[in-house]
């Protein structure tokens, strides 16, 4: 019985995209402008502020750990990149720390 919901479901979810996909494109077809023009600049705005301000925050809580590495002799991004990656600090975005990841992680400290 669950099963036979999961497939009604999905093919549900495939007619709603067919559907929503031909109407967007009936109207752009009749010269509608998709999306709100009007504040893009400012949504961009908005949106690489609110990146940097998370970008910041997490080199703020990465301070004393890297510190502490940098004072346990890892004086290369590689070197400091393994002694992140065994300490179990994920990168940004939840991945494992690259030299080059932690040259950026770097640069952004010195404007601290």
């Amino acid at each position: 019985m669950l099963h036979l919901y999961a497939a009604l479901a999905e093919k549900e979810r495939r007619l709603i995209s067919k559907r929503t996909k031909a109407a967007l494109a009936a109207k752009k077809v009749a010269g509608a402008a998709l999306g709100n023009p009007r504040n893009l600049i400012h949504a961009g705005s908005l949106g690489r502020a609110a990146l940097i301000e998370s970008a910041d925050k997490f080199v703020e809580s990465l301070v004393p750990i890297v510190q502490a590495v940098r004072s346990e002799g890892a004086a290369t991004p590689r070197e400091t990149a393994q002694a992140l990656n065994r300490r179990g600090i994920k990168a940004p975005r939840g991945g494992v720390w690259h030299p080059s990841s932690v040259a950026n992680l770097l640069t952004r400290l010195q404007s601290f």
